[in-house]
């Protein structure tokens, strides 16, 4: 691989890195800020650790519905985004 292709794959994958750290639901749907995580995560080759998901999609939940889901004892990812679809 020549150099310039070496500097442009680190550049794409801290580009993708960083949309991950700082991947936020905002306006969105849970299902729709999930999704893109998802993506992003593939993108990022980054691993599927049960925790690491949670951690990463809590993160970025609008607060309101963060504080009420964090109340809940979930432990399937799945199981936490069905929670917080209904609580939309």
């Amino acid at each position: 691989m020549n150099l310039r292709k070496k500097i442009v794959l680190a550049h794409y994958y801290k580009k993708i890195y960083n949309k991950l750290k700082t991947l936020s639901q905002g306006f969105r749907s849970v299902n729709e800020y999930f999704k893109e995580m998802e993506i992003v995560m593939i993108r990022a080759n980054a691993s599927k650790d049960k925790e690491a998901t949670m951690t990463r999609f809590f993160n970025g939940l609008n607060k309101d519905i963060d504080n009420v889901v964090k109340l809940q004892h979930c432990m399937k990812t799945e199981d936490i985004v069905h929670l917080t679809v209904k609580m939309e």
